[in-house]
């Protein structure tokens, strides 16, 4: 569904709520939300759909939902802690998908899971999810840097596409007519909508579009979900090297996510990034999930591989 030129802000701070973005944004939720409502087949194995194609291929977040929250279905009375995932290969966004989770150990106060999503003799992911009967304290407690900009007060992530250079628009309004299922505000262009290249790291705010009930593993899975967006971008803002998207083939290769504290994802959280290293072909970025009063919420690191198109 393309967006018309009433939708186009003036204001780039400007609501997401009552626009032409925000039924396209609700409709990717509601894909998403059929994808993890994944079909039991026994012996903790699933059947999944997938949310919409968005990129000619599965996004790896919806990877990395559905094996946190298949893996989630299997363990009883204790929370997701950590995901460790590798993305093998790509898949197919109009074919199912199979999720099987083996149990590894089941302790007193641990359990762990090992996942594998498959699509037919193909596997697109391998996982070791941990889960843990945490306490509430200690926590530590650090002084708060410098808060950001509140999230009405930055624009939403599509209302940078309107300001691309022409030769990103066919892809940019992509973000437009398939957006994620996640709102995401970022006060500067991204690196595939035209923003610079800089060594400086980011941040962007990001939540739900509406409330998804109080479960606490669909949170975390919606969650790990949206920890996968930007952090290939952030590699490319901060290269050492000019990159942009004509002339760099780039994939993220693994993602590791850790959950401090328990997560409501329909209410506001900042995503800050920063690459912790470039080597050849390969870069390290990290991240730091925070709620709306500043407590630390998750952290996530993945290493992407960025090389020269070959000609």
């Amino acid at each position: 569904m393309a967006t018309d030129e009433t939708d186009q802000p003036t204001d780039l701070t400007g609501p997401l709520h009552g626009t032409a973005l925000e039924k396209s944004v609700l409709e990717s939720l509601d894909t998403l939300e059929r994808a993890l409502d994944m079909k039991p087949l026994g012996d903790d194995r699933f059947r999944a759909t997938n949310e919409r194609d968005r990129f000619g291929r599965i996004f790896g977040g919806q990877l990395l939902a559905q094996a946190l929250y298949a893996a989630s279905r299997t363990v009883d009375d204790h929370a997701p802690h950590s995901l460790h995932a590798y993305f093998v290969q790509t898949g197919a966004s109009d074919t199912p998908v199979d999720i099987a989770v083996d149990a590894v150990r089941d302790g007193r106060s641990m359990a762990t899971r090992q996942v594998t999503i498959t699509q037919g003799d193909r596997t697109l992911l391998t996982a070791l999810a941990s889960f843990h009967t945490n306490p509430t304290e200690p926590e530590l407690d650090r002084p708060r840097s410098d808060p950001p900009p509140a999230p009405e007060e930055m624009p939403l992530l599509q209302h940078w596409v309107h300001r691309v250079p022409a030769e990103l628009k066919s892809n940019a309004q992509n973000w437009i007519d398939v957006p994620p299922a996640v709102e995401m505000r970022i006060a500067e262009p991204t690196t595939f909508l035209g923003g610079r290249q800089t060594p400086e790291p980011r941040s962007h705010w990001m939540r739900l579009p509406r409330p998804i009930g109080g479960e606490q593993a669909l949170h975390s899975a919606m969650l790990a979900y949206a920890s996968d967006y930007l952090l290939l971008d952030m590699a490319m803002r901060n290269h050492p090297r000019r990159a942009d998207y004509a002339s760099i083939a780039a994939v993220s290769v693994d993602h590791s996510l850790w959950l401090h504290r328990p997560v409501r994802f329909d209410d506001w959280h900042l995503y800050i990034q920063d690459t912790v290293a470039v080597t050849g072909h390969r870069a390290l970025i990290r991240g730091a999930i925070r709620d709306a009063a500043g407590r630390h919420v998750a952290s996530t690191s993945q290493e992407v591989l960025i090389r020269p198109i070959a000609t």
